[in-house]
């Protein structure tokens, strides 16, 4: 089937509505994202810690957490472009995919990123290596394995303009071979106290090369390698300064599937529900050292 032409049409929609309006109150900002880490950054080395506390796990439109909320720290060392950061997921009641409640929290996944950017004009590019170290969710009644590490190399491109777009290329080399492409949208503007709104739309597609990640029809795998558009997310929060230090910023999101074939996907895959598409919401702490 073909894409959701509407869901994508919302997103473009609503960021136009939002980013248009802002021009005629909102004072000249400073680049976000991709764009900002290239524009801000220092010749000495920096550190920043965060910890995210989410109504639920969702992770390019599958759902990795079950009722509950999960609690997510992370922190970055950079230093003349280069980066190591260090993520990692809490699932603070556990439910497995067989929905055998462990009935505890787990720390099932961590992430190690090593990346460079730098800036070329109005053109950011960063290439870096995520390992994802997954755990076992699975009951202690339950047999089933532990699920296979992930690596994956990626490159991002980013354009200092309007909506700031920026396309980011994946590509897994441990297991699972396959290509996983995002195109992102962001704009924030200010807000009296130095707070920003900021608001963020994203498309995803996959290109599976591998027979056992495969299109799924009538709740049954096939033979065909699945390779479609996947997920769109669209989020809107608040970025809170409480000092130089530290900012407090509270969101909103939703997922939800660019295909027929993408819901199908989803609904097969996360085991939780028939669900393929979540809103979900949290808050994260930021410090900068």
């Amino acid at each position: 089937m073909g894409i959701r032409v509407w869901k994508l049409v919302a997103i473009i929609i609503s960021m136009a509505l939002f980013t248009g309006n802002t021009y005629l109150w909102a004072e000249e900002e400073e680049p976000k994202g991709l764009i900002s880490a290239m524009s801000n950054m220092e010749e000495r080395p920096t550190a920043s810690a965060d910890v995210s506390v989410l109504s639920k796990y969702v992770w390019r439109g599958y759902e990795l957490s079950d009722d509950s909320i999960v609690l997510q720290p992370s922190m970055t060392i950079s230093y003349k472009g280069f980066s190591m950061n260090l993520w990692g997921n809490l699932d603070t009641d556990v439910d497995d995919a067989h929905g055998s409640n462990k009935d505890g929290s787990q720390f099932n996944e961590t992430d190690w990123t090593l990346s460079y950017a730098k800036s070329f004009g109005l053109v950011s590019l960063e290439v870096g290596y995520i390992y994802y170290a997954l755990e076992d969710i699975s009951s202690d009644y339950d047999i089933t394995e532990a699920p296979d590490d992930s690596e994956e190399l990626y490159l991002s491109v980013g354009f200092d303009t309007f909506l700031a777009p920026t396309l980011t290329v994946y590509r897994e080399i441990a297991h699972l071979p396959g290509w996983y492409f995002t195109f992102d949208l962001s704009h924030s503007f200010e807000l009296p106290r130095k707070i920003t709104l900021d608001i963020g739309g994203s498309v995803g597609y996959y290109y599976s090369d591998d027979s056992d990640f495969v299109e799924i029809k009538d709740h049954q795998e096939t033979r065909t390698k699945y390779q479609n558009f996947h997920n769109g997310l669209i989020s809107v929060g608040l970025t809170i300064p409480i000092n130089s230090f530290c900012s407090v910023s509270p969101m909103l999101a939703y997922s939800f599937p660019l295909t027929d074939d993408a819901d199908d996907q989803i609904e097969y895959a996360n085991g939780f529900s028939d669900d393929s598409d979540y809103a979900f919401g949290g808050v994260t702490i930021s410090i900068v050292f």
